[in-house]
């Protein structure tokens, strides 16, 4: 086996054994990664608790055959304002499920580590309703289904936008429709979100335009993923 170092987004954890647990974590070099932390589950484990979903950590691990092995880890961003406050805790387990779901192991892909990364500090820093919304349509777009918001996916007229399709692959003009109805300022904000006006959307308060994007955006998730994102339906239930 051989030693090496990582960066990495611990996504889930789940138990092994009796004292073991199994975590998955998004790694800047290695892509996903599956390793065996032996113990944390004891109370004296020496690195247990920096092995929560959602944490940041330097990494040692040893390479094995099919699940590698945890010997050192050492926090790097905790996210402290996250883990003390139950809705951004419920966004940021949104983005980890969704990386989860997206992230291929030992596939290297920095550009996916760092759009975690980047919108977890986002949401732990400055916050923001459509920090989650906003972090789905570019991990759609990192992946190579970004929606179609500047023009009509289907004939490709640049007239008043006015619906989603997820077959279509993007909004619709009113000769193409179908789907889901849009507003005018929410295909403003998905303009802003994958058109390079990030911080300008991220600044927008809760309104019905940014209730619109999130239900958009959760969607074309769950049609890119063919499954449906279990946390956010947790949550609507809780």
């Amino acid at each position: 086996m051989s030693l090496y170092r990582e960066h990495g987004i611990v996504l889930r954890t789940y138990k092994l054994g009796e004292a073991d647990r199994i975590v998955v974590f998004v790694t800047r070099g290695h892509g996903k990664v599956r390793a065996v932390a032996k113990g944390v589950r004891k109370t004296k484990s020496r690195f247990g608790s920096r092995l929560e979903p959602g944490s940041h950590v330097a990494l040692q691990l040893y390479e094995g055959r099919e699940l590698d092995i945890v010997t050192q880890a050492e926090s790097v961003d905790h996210f402290r304002a996250i883990r003390e406050d139950l809705d951004l805790l419920a966004g940021a387990q949104v983005m980890l499920e969704a990386t989860d779901q997206v992230s291929q192991e030992h596939e290297p892909d920095a550009r996916l580590y760092q759009l975690l990364l980047g919108a977890l500090r986002t949401l732990a820093g400055t916050g923001g309703t459509l920090v989650v919304p906003a972090f789905l349509l570019k991990l759609l777009a990192a992946d190579g289904v970004q929606p179609l918001v500047e023009q009509c996916a289907a004939c490709g007229e640049d007239t008043p936008l006015v619906a989603f399709d997820l077959g279509a692959g993007g909004l619709l003009c009113r000769s193409c429709r179908s789907g889901i109805p849009v507003s005018p300022d929410a295909v403003d904000l998905l303009r802003d979100v994958l058109g390079g006006r990030l911080n300008a959307a991220l600044a927008e308060p809760e309104s019905e335009a940014t209730r619109e994007v999130t239900h958009l955006a959760t969607a074309a998730m769950e049609h890119h993923l063919e499954r449906r994102l279990r946390t956010v339906h947790a949550l609507d239930h809780a």
